[in-house]
């Protein structure tokens, strides 16, 4: 597909893969005419009309209840939350009717549907417009968890999430939506499977969307060999991929967005305390968010890791 960044990558991805299957719609705030907030859905509307690209009112559960009704009958909606912040608006949704569908059915009704929304910081935004709750909707059985941190993985994480039989919530960071561009390569990928992104032996640093782009320039200045895992999927939890590195390297550091107290940053802590305690020479390091309502712009630098608090947590974890 030529170089992109994230945005260009899912905008190109969803005419594709609508230009294949005729039964995908996509639907949400602005989507439409306006090509989306961050334009991810530019140039979709004049394609496919209104039919396949509809604009709603600002009504959050009007959205994923519109969803919930056209997977049921047969469509494969793609429902844009402008905002992650304001996914809570339509959470009894998420949480009552689309993640159990299949169990509430036994099986007779699928919900091949995706929730894509802007996530995290990072961008200078207002109050509801930055919040990084990954783990609130890791709590919800029968929802898997995604977020991509570099265009190809944007591609072929949100082909894989469209052919999914079973929701997904797609979380897009937009604080690197056009901080970089890439080459976009088609690859097999499959949810709920980590990415090695570099091999290392002496530390194990798990991450995922925009503080992977952090932790590899922390990695840049750090006279170690470090293992790095983009988990790509935070619902389900590729936990073999980090048992399997933490019992060679030893130590591990996990850096994510979100506030610490019960984080995915925690549950990767907790998981590697139960199952490879004996295979660590340092106790687990977490490079965080705070337990705090996400800040106000002026704040934001001081609430989001960077790569020299990253740099310091594993500095001070191959010391220990």
């Amino acid at each position: 597909m030529g170089e992109k960044n994230i945005v260009e990558a899912i905008r190109d991805t969803l005419d594709e893969q609508m230009g294949k299957n005729d039964d995908i719609v996509v639907l949400g705030e602005d989507v439409g005419v306006n090509g989306g907030v961050f334009r991810a859905t530019d140039g979709l509307h004049d394609k496919y009309g209104e039919e396949r690209v509809m604009d709603t009112p600002l009504d959050e559960a009007g959205i994923l209840g519109t969803a919930t009704g056209m997977a049921v009958n047969g469509l494969r909606p793609v429902a844009e939350i402008q905002f992650s912040g304001f996914i809570p608006q339509a959470f009894h949704h998420v949480k009552q009717h689309i993640s159990r569908m299949r169990m509430r059915t036994q099986g007779d009704i699928n919900l091949p549907m995706v929730i894509r929304s802007p996530y995290g910081g990072g961008i200078e935004a207002l109050e509801h417009h930055s919040e990084s709750q990954e783990a609130l909707y890791s709590h919800i059985g029968g929802l898997k968890v995604v977020i991509p941190s570099n265009p190809s993985d944007a591609r072929n994480l949100l082909i894989e999430s469209i052919k999914d039989p079973d929701p997904v919530l797609f979380l897009e960071p937009k604080k690197i939506y056009r901080a970089f561009k890439e080459e976009v390569r088609d690859e097999n990928v499959e949810i709920g499977k980590a990415n090695t992104v570099e091999k290392g032996s002496d530390v194990t640093v798990v991450s995922w969307g925009a503080m992977l782009r952090e932790t590899m320039e922390a990695m840049e200045d750090i006279d170690a060999s470090v293992e790095l895992i983009d988990m790509r999927t935070v619902n389900p939890l590729d936990d073999e991929k980090i048992l399997e590195s933490v019992r060679k390297t030893g130590r591990l550091v996990v850096v994510s967005e979100e506030p610490r107290t019960a984080s995915m940053a925690g549950e990767i802590s907790a998981t590697v305390s139960e199952e490879a305690i004996l295979s660590l020479k340092a106790p687990i390091k977490r490079i965080t968010g705070f337990d705090i309502p996400y800040p106000l712009y002026q704040n934001e630098d001081i609430y989001m890791p960077d790569s020299q608090d990253i740099k310091k947590g594993i500095k001070e974890t191959l010391e220990f």
